[in-house]
């Protein structure tokens, strides 16, 4: 039997890149995927790649009714969250940084994840099972790579994965998170600002070892979210960097 069978997960930004991987591997493992992104488009080209068991859910995340469209898409219970949908912003720094773009990268990199991981609680908490997996990343690791929101965004998103597994871990949910270093997606990683260029561009450019695969990503995320493989793993973020953390 695959691993997966019997169960529901939601994937965000599953309409390309990690999240399309991921959704395709817990598909081809047995389970029905609720695939959410905001470009309708990339999800109907999910649809061809993947087949019936990969739902696709147009969603923007960061509006309020946005738990409650993922929980009814899903049929109400949710065995496994892939928080994966996230931005970046432009490797801005604090002082050329202003609240709309600071709000937004909180928005879709924290404050969703919080909400739809809130929202699928009451169902494991009635089951007493259940994975989480948070995409992180690197700049939860390190003030380095990124610009001032993304990065106060993954840190973040390190303590909730710690909340949860520390507060839940005993009623049968486990969340855990991965952190990718640089991985060939289509999300937007341009310097938009001279100073951060000036800084980080050169850190990054000596110190990344070579572009990962979303593949590789969503290897590592279903071994987070299976019950038997990482049954006692719980509150961990797992570098997927090919070594970057370890410079």
């Amino acid at each position: 039997m695959a691993r997966f069978t019997g169960k529901t997960a939601v994937v965000t930004g599953a309409g390309s890149g990690i999240g399309l991987a991921t959704a395709e591997l817990l598909v081809a493992d047995g389970a029905r995927v609720v695939a959410v992104d905001i470009d309708a488009e990339r999800l109907e080209q999910g649809v061809e790649q993947v087949g019936e068991a990969y739902i696709p859910l147009s969603l923007d995340l960061g509006a309020p009714e946005a738990a409650d469209q993922m929980m009814r898409a899903a049929g109400g219970t949710v065995d496994i969250l892939v928080n994966n949908a996230g931005i970046m912003d432009g490797f801005v720094p604090l002082g050329e940084m202003d609240d709309v773009l600071y709000e937004r990268v909180m928005m879709v990199n924290l404050h969703a994840p919080m909400r739809l991981a809130r929202a699928v609680l009451p169902g494991m908490l009635a089951q007493k099972a259940g994975a989480i997996v948070n995409v992180s990343s690197e700049a939860a690791l390190r003030s380095s790579i990124s610009g001032c929101a993304y990065t106060v965004s993954k840190h973040a998103m390190t303590g909730l994965t710690k909340h949860i597994a520390v507060l839940y871990g005993q009623d049968g949910i486990r969340c855990n998170a991965v952190a990718p270093g640089a991985v060939q997606t289509n999300v937007d990683g341009q310097f938009r600002s001279e100073l951060a260029a000036a800084r980080l561009g050169p850190i990054l450019g000596a110190t990344v070892p070579r572009l990962g695969q979303p593949a590789e990503l969503a290897a590592a995320i279903c071994f987070l979210a299976d019950d038997l493989a990482a049954a006692n793993v719980n509150g961990v973020v797992l570098p997927v960097d090919g070594g970057w953390s370890a410079i």
